[in-house]
């Protein structure tokens, strides 16, 4: 199994889990592999989405509200709108290529701060990003070494998945995230055995009306 990088220290990064409110991903190289269809779109795994939902289920179990979740991505894609749909995010914003651009209005919707965000990302355009949360994720693989290697130096990274996108690095993420919570039992025993608290969990992730952004 490839390894997991930790950048910084377990305890710290537990710490800071303790403020976290949302939860923003990428898309392409962190929920597939990169690659594209015809229509421009790129895939995402069952895989990956069940860790999103274990994961803001982890979150309201910790917190006992609803965490904050978005997709922010530099194209637009119709897998992305039709995840974001079908698992209620609170978000998705296409087409932008500067992506603080939608991090502020998101920050600005939900009267949120940086570093209350965990960023789980995978490539350049990310960076600006990654420089400013809370908890740093980023999906690592063997082509981008060399900017992994820059991403560690700079600062911008907190944990370097072992897998890749298309490996379903984000499930590893989305565990790691779990893990540092500290509640992965609940976690799972709650959803094995579709609880009473599960099942108001995903009421009020059902009742969301996800906002669609399409930038030009």
């Amino acid at each position: 199994m490839p390894e997991t990088r930790y950048k910084t220290p377990k305890k710290e990064l537990e710490t800071r889990m303790n403020g976290i409110k949302a939860v923003i991903f990428d898309w392409d190289g962190v929920f597939n592999d990169g690659f594209k269809d015809e229509a421009g779109g790129s895939p995402f795994s069952e895989v990956g989405s069940m860790g999103v939902n274990l994961l803001r289920f982890a979150l309201w179990l910790k917190y006992g509200e609803l965490p904050k979740a978005a997709v922010i991505t530099g194209k637009q894609n119709h897998y992305a709108e039709s995840f974001a749909q079908r698992e209620r995010m609170h978000g998705v914003y296409m087409g932008f290529s500067h992506k603080p651009d939608a991090f502020s209005v998101f920050l600005a919707e939900h009267a949120l701060k940086a570093d209350e965000i965990v960023f789980v990302f995978d490539d350049v355009l990310d960076l600006s990003l990654a420089a400013i949360c809370g908890v740093r994720i980023m999906i690592g693989s063997s082509p981008t070494a060399w900017l992994v290697d820059q991403v560690i130096a700079r600062g911008e990274v907190d944990v370097v998945t072992g897998n890749s996108g298309g490996e379903n690095g984000l499930r590893e993420a989305t565990d790691i995230l779990i893990d540092l919570l500290g509640n992965g039992k609940a976690v799972l025993d709650n959803r094995v055995g579709f609880t009473s608290e599960y099942q108001q969990y995903l009421s009020e992730r059902q009742a969301l009306v996800p906002k669609v952004v399409r930038n030009a």
